[in-house]
């Protein structure tokens, strides 16, 4: 059994006005992910994911490509 985990990400690039935050929802439901996500005001996205660490890393690697209309340029992530 994968161990449970929690990480902090901060998506950054073109991903607010894109619909990223709904997105990044529909694809931690479809991984059975627990968490949030949230615009913060200097344009990045930041989301807390929590559960089996494959689903989790799996969410990090969704994120680095974000939705269609989104552009990535990083991805930081940190262990909580």
């Amino acid at each position: 059994m994968a161990a449970t985990i929690a990480v902090r990400v901060r998506i950054s690039g073109h991903v607010q006005g894109v619909w990223f935050r709904a997105w990044t929802v529909n694809i931690a439901r479809d991984l059975c992910l627990d968490g949030w996500v949230r615009n913060r005001t200097d344009g990045s996205v930041e989301a807390v994911f929590c559960g089996p660490e494959p689903q989790v890393e799996r969410m990090i690697a969704n994120c680095s490509d974000g939705p269609p209309a989104a552009s990535v340029s990083d991805v930081i992530r940190e262990r909580i």
